[in-house]
């Protein structure tokens, strides 16, 4: 197994993936509105971790009512009590990935440059067409 990979699986990263990747089935559309995991921290045994929670400035109140019913149902989504504990963290606004993950216009300049420098003109065609669809999808 290589050396990176072993040091993240130690520190819980499968668990964390799965949890962020399952975060709404998980805990539910109303709470995955108003707070996302942040971080995980897990023992030497995989189990017993503390799940940090982001949470959007007033919604606490909801969230600290709700610990235990995420805890569970965390644990029951591994099988085994995968979580034991959960800290909040309270955030002004809830971070937007779309918006993070937007490309510039130096970007959509540059690829279309790349694009325009390919011989074969059946892949440049549909090259290009893929750039303009990805640029009105995101404008």
């Amino acid at each position: 197994m290589p050396h990176g990979l072993k040091k993240i699986l130690k520190k819980g990263g499968y668990n964390f993936s799965n949890i962020v990747n399952n975060w709404t089935k998980m805990v539910g559309k109303e709470i995955s509105n108003i707070c996302y995991p942040k971080t995980i921290k897990m023992s030497r045994e995989m189990n017993n971790g503390i799940l940090t929670l982001n949470v959007m400035h007033g919604n606490e109140l909801e969230v600290e009512y709700s610990k235990n019913e995420i805890i569970d149902k965390i644990n029951s989504f591994f099988g085994y009590k995968c979580i034991k504990e959960i800290k909040l963290r309270i955030i002004k606004e809830k971070l937007d990935l779309n918006k993070r993950n937007a490309h510039p216009k130096k970007l959509d300049k540059k690829l279309l440059s790349k694009v325009d420098k390919i011989n074969n003109p059946e892949l440049k065609k549909k090259l290009s067409s893929i750039l303009k669809a990805y640029k009105n999808k995101n404008d």
